[in-house]
């Protein structure tokens, strides 16, 4: 690990000023992805700003009936909060299915959506990797890619984002609030926080060096069935090959993209009345496979189509 400062920030201004004019600055909440990359030498930073005494750790009502939960909530409290439980299942499950239980008590939310890729190359500095060193190259296109992406890639990148939680807020219409070090604010929509890769894999978020993340905040629930669903390699502490978040009519898939994926195809073909196989056809007929993830696409396809039935049936109950 590289030498490093630090320091500890009481209020958001002054961590915002921490980091203000400093590139190589980083903000430390929970540190369950950052620490491992500083070890490897991925993450570089110069110096942490230790965010954790933020007063940005509380879930609380909106007035249109959602909710608002603060960047340091600890996934397991997200999980085991009653309202959330309650009103909004398919997030419960995804945080549950997520990681071990001594790394959910320390994740953030905010982290938990910052988190980058398990791609093999990326955690191996002795491979090419456009993410970690633009203009190297992918090694995963044609090296060992069976947990890579089969939509939304390019020949850049073929990395998937790992987060379970942001699966579940991307079916929910998330919107995730942040503001400057010059004290602007803004809300994006979490559909439209990460990007896909393109020629700048190395870019994974619409978030400013000077920007931080406070707060996500949820629209009321949707009316009809939630589910989460996570196929992975073991039944715990693994990323997933495939996971589905439904939220009535809206679907999200993850571990398939560089990003939480929305399932927009899938989504229109079921308001035309089409039936589950069918919306699973619509949203995979553009999925490319590399050799070893080739089996993502009917993977994906039986989750899409089970994850849908099982969530109409609940509705119906």
């Amino acid at each position: 690990m590289k030498p490093f400062s630090y320091e500890r920030a009481d209020d958001v201004p002054g961590a915002l000023r921490a980091v203000a004019g400093r590139p190589d600055a980083k903000f430390l909440a929970g540190g369950t992805n950052l620490i491992d990359l500083m070890k490897l030498r991925i993450e570089t930073p110069a110096h942490l700003v230790d965010i954790n005494h933020l007063p940005l750790d509380k879930v609380e009502e909106t007035a249109d009936g959602g909710l608002k939960i603060g960047a340091l909530v600890r996934n397991h409290a997200l999980a085991g909060d009653k309202r959330v439980r309650t009103r909004y299942p398919v997030l419960s499950e995804a945080l549950l299915a997520g990681a071990s239980g001594q790394l959910r008590n320390r994740a953030t939310t905010a982290g938990n959506l910052l988190q980058r890729t398990r791609c093999f190359y990326f955690y191996n500095p002795g491979t090419p990797c456009n993410k970690r060193e633009p203009g190297s190259g992918c090694a995963a296109l044609q090296g060992f890619n069976r947990i890579h992406a089969i939509l939304g890639e390019s020949s850049a990148c073929i990395a998937t984002h790992p987060s379970d939680m942001a699966v579940a807020m991307a079916a929910l219409d998330a919107q995730v609030e942040c503001t400057s070090a010059s004290g602007a604010s803004r809300t994006v929509p979490l559909n439209a926080f990460h990007t896909l890769p393109g020629d700048h894999p190395e870019v994974e978020t619409v978030l400013q060096p000077d920007e931080l993340i406070t707060a996500v905040t949820l629209p009321p629930p949707p009316k009809g069935g939630q589910l989460y669903r996570k196929i992975r390699d073991r039944a715990s502490y693994a990323f997933a090959l495939v996971s589905v978040a439904v939220a009535a009519d809206r679907i999200a898939l993850g571990s398939v993209a560089h990003k939480p994926w929305r399932a927009s195809r899938a989504e229109a073909a079921l308001a035309a009345g089409g039936t589950p196989a069918d919306a699973a056809d619509a949203e995979l007929a553009p999925a490319h496979g590399y050799g070893a993830n080739d089996f993502k696409i009917p993977l994906a396809r039986r989750a899409i189509v089970r994850s849908l039935a099982q969530a109409q049936e609940a509705a119906r109950v």
